[in-house]
């Protein structure tokens, strides 16, 4: 099962669309995952629209249209691997052992919020992947995105991709 991961879209206060490069790993993806921060509810309707399997959270940007449509935190169990979604998960200090005490029955989290990739695992086994963002790098060299795929109840394959700033339709 392929997975892609994202988060931060910010379309479109940060970008007028998303890459073409990311609209190519959608329709590539079994699931696509997004932490939060859509901003707008027609890039939520487009991704989920080409999305096989879509499955997301809202974050601090999103307003009570997004909110109405999806949880604070998603949950959902894909081929025996538990994953949470959510869009903040505090100040990187400290962030394995709150996320670990927070969510003692998940595999893996995908999180969001601040554009930083982030790929570690607590001491209690759960892997915390942040995507970054396919549109806004902030204090980034690269705007990101993940990819990952699930077997036999085993995430591998995660991969941090990284866009070319030609790929990047930034917004002016």
């Amino acid at each position: 099962m392929k997975l892609l991961l994202l988060a931060d879209t910010h379309v479109p206060t940060r970008a007028r669309m998303l890459p073409g490069q990311v609209w190519t790993a959608i329709d590539d993806a079994d699931v696509v995952i997004h932490a939060g921060d859509w901003v707008d509810v027609t890039m939520f309707g487009e991704i989920s629209a080409r999305s096989k399997r879509p499955i997301s959270c809202w974050g601090n940007n999103d307003g009570d249209d997004l909110r109405a449509r999806m949880p604070e935190c998603a949950r959902v169990t894909l081929d025996g691997v538990r994953i949470a979604v959510v869009h903040e998960t505090g100040s990187s200090a400290g962030r394995e052992q709150r996320m670990a005490a927070k969510y003692p029955s998940i595999d893996v989290l995908v999180f969001g919020h601040s554009h930083i990739p982030w790929d570690t695992v607590t001491d209690t086994g759960v892997r915390l992947l942040n995507p970054g963002s396919p549109t806004d790098r902030r204090r980034q060299p690269f705007c990101t995105y993940m990819t990952a795929e699930i077997n036999d109840g085993i995430l591998h394959d995660v991969e941090l991709h990284r866009l070319e700033p030609r790929l990047r339709s930034r917004a002016r």
